[in-house]
């Protein structure tokens, strides 16, 4: 079994609140494909108003919201701000790749610290 996790659970800071007045706050999002980030940007909302883009994307990757049959861009507009910026940085967080990093020894003193190895073609 790998431990490479693909869903993430979160609660929403507010919650959307259903036509019957329920609230929806415990939801699930998964890692971003390629096809998540390319795919909306042939969308016609996107290429009218860049800004759509963050919808879409959420739209796609968020699997579960509270008992909501369907995640659709309906449900992610209608969301209150502060869940939406929530959304955004979860999004950020979980589909941002760190750079890898080795324990190193100092050749004169000995002291040992963790450096960053930076990706190739990075300086």
């Amino acid at each position: 079994m790998s431990d490479f996790e693909i869903n993430f659970n979160f609660e929403l800071p507010r919650g959307f609140v259903d036509e019957n007045g329920k609230i929806h706050k415990k939801g699930v999002m998964r890692l971003a494909s390629a096809a998540d980030e390319i795919v909306p940007l042939n969308d016609p909302r996107v290429k009218m108003n860049p800004g759509y883009l963050s919808i879409l994307l959420l739209e796609r990757v968020i699997t579960e919201l509270g008992t909501l049959p369907k995640i659709d861009t309906r449900v992610i507009e209608s969301l209150f701000t502060a869940d939406m910026a929530y959304l955004q940085d979860l999004y950020q967080k979980i589909n941002s790749i760190e750079p890898p990093s080795m324990e190193v020894s100092c050749p004169k003193c000995v002291h040992s610290f963790v450096v960053t190895v930076p990706f190739f073609g990075e300086a």
